[in-house]
């Protein structure tokens, strides 16, 4: 067996982990500039601002609910390289057009610069729906099997470290200067997918069902069907739902509760993503390989201690004089920003060491035939269970829940999630 680090040196693995790497990164950091810039330069109203967000969430979470079950049948199909290197084409005129909207924006055309904004935002859902159920059935048809939890853990940690640099570099870029590199990011990831090896299908050929509200449907109902990948998913789905809440709530968050600058706001986000790499690694060292829920329900009732606490710290947070923010400087010159950081990495660690075992249920449940359908039901009960939580975070919004009041909402998921994995662990281990 190759050490999971090792795995960074094959040609059957380092090419799907940089290119990956570089499809987060891209996401995020046009993402993360196109919300820092509306919230930051656009609004001038809490509610507003959150609204834009969730929006803007929504659009990104919309294809993985109706083009799941199509995607998972072409990953099985069809070579997985080939869509690889297909969607990475996609994604180089995607970010083109995107690119042109915050162009526009910035240049006061603001209403289509929004509105060509939030279509890319559409689009690049389009484009992940189709490479996530690839980026994980993947790595079953390339690696041995006691490989399989290390390659997710390094797939998780790089999606994270990725969505680190992402948000960070997209807090400190002009909008010229962003436009300019997700183009750039995308022309090199189009590069190094032409580098993954080929990965046929596997099983007998399938026939393909194009109708997205029927496939779906029979899609999450021959999988959910299992027992174990039934509760595997359901966690993961809260897992993600709670995610969605929290970087919906971040940017207004740190304006108008730390009030704090976009740099700030860049990095509290990215703290988090660093976080939950860190827990990837760590689950992996402490399980050695086994694929196991073991850790899983501790580690998210933990979770939920720290969310409680991070709501109470951002409460006694010290407000800027009236009309200023604080710069990163600034915020950190205050213990309570080097306290907050840290709860906030602590948060995310605990939720790595959650979901990442989870990952790696769903991969080795089922034969390598059917891993990108399984990965793609997945993909498609998470982005309802991420809808819900969108358009939850709207309403809660709407009737005056402020973010540090929905933190404590987030608490109370993270204990269901851990009752989830307590059941999971039960039957599995």
């Amino acid at each position: 067996m190759i050490t999971a680090l090792g795995l960074l040196k094959e040609r059957r693995f380092l090419p799907l982990f940089v290119t990956q790497f570089l499809g987060a990164f891209n996401d995020n950091l046009f993402k993360q500039a196109m919300v820092l810039f509306a919230t930051y330069h656009i609004y001038n109203d809490a509610a507003a601002e959150a609204h834009f967000n969730a929006l803007a969430t929504g659009l990104a979470i919309l294809p993985f609910f109706v083009l799941s079950a199509l995607s998972g049948q072409l990953a099985d199909t069809f070579d997985k390289s080939r869509i690889i290197r297909l969607v990475k084409t996609a994604e180089i005129f995607i970010m083109v057009f995107g690119g042109a909207g915050l162009l526009a924006a910035k240049a006061g055309y603001t209403s289509v610069g929004l509105a060509m904004m939030l279509s890319a935002v559409l689009m690049l859902g389009i484009h992940s729906t189709f490479f996530g159920p690839i980026k994980y059935a993947i790595l079953p048809q390339h690696l041995q099997d006691d490989e399989v939890l290390g390659g997710t853990g390094l797939i998780e940690a790089g999606t994270y470290i990725s969505i680190l640099l992402g948000t960070v570099i997209a807090g400190w870029l002009r909008v010229e200067a962003a436009a300019a590199l997700v183009l750039i990011v995308a022309l090199v990831g189009w590069s190094t997918a032409r580098l993954v090896p080929a990965a046929p299908r596997l099983g007998p050929e399938l026939r393909i069902n194009f109708n997205p509200l029927t496939s779906s449907w029979r899609l999450v109902a021959a999988t959910m069907h299992i027992p174990r990948l039934f509760l595997a998913i359901l966690a993961i789905s809260f897992f993600w739902t709670i995610g969605a809440v929290l970087i919906i709530i971040f940017p207004p968050l740190v304006k108008n509760v730390l009030t704090s600058s976009q740099e700030v706001a860049s990095l509290t986000v990215a703290t988090f993503s660093v976080g939950v790499a860190i827990g990837s690694v760590i689950i992996n060292v402490l399980l050695r390989g086994t694929i196991s829920a073991r850790y899983s329900p501790a580690s998210v009732i933990a979770m939920a201690v720290l969310v409680v606490i991070f709501s109470a710290e951002v409460r006694g947070f010290p407000a800027a004089p009236a009309g200023t923010l604080y710069s990163v400087a600034q915020f950190f010159a205050m213990p309570q920003g080097w306290l907050i950081s840290a709860t906030l990495i602590a948060i995310a660690i605990a939720g790595g060491m959650f979901v990442v075992p989870l990952y790696a249920f769903l991969t080795t449940t089922v034969t390598k035939d059917q891993t990108a359908r399984t990965v793609a039901a997945n993909n498609a009960v998470n982005a309802g269970a991420m809808t819900i939580g969108s358009v939850a975070v709207l309403g809660v919004t709407a009737a005056g829940v402020v973010p540090e009041d929905m933190l404590l909402i987030v608490a109370g998921m993270c204990l269901f999630s851990a009752w989830l994995a307590q059941k999971l662990h039960r039957a599995c281990d």
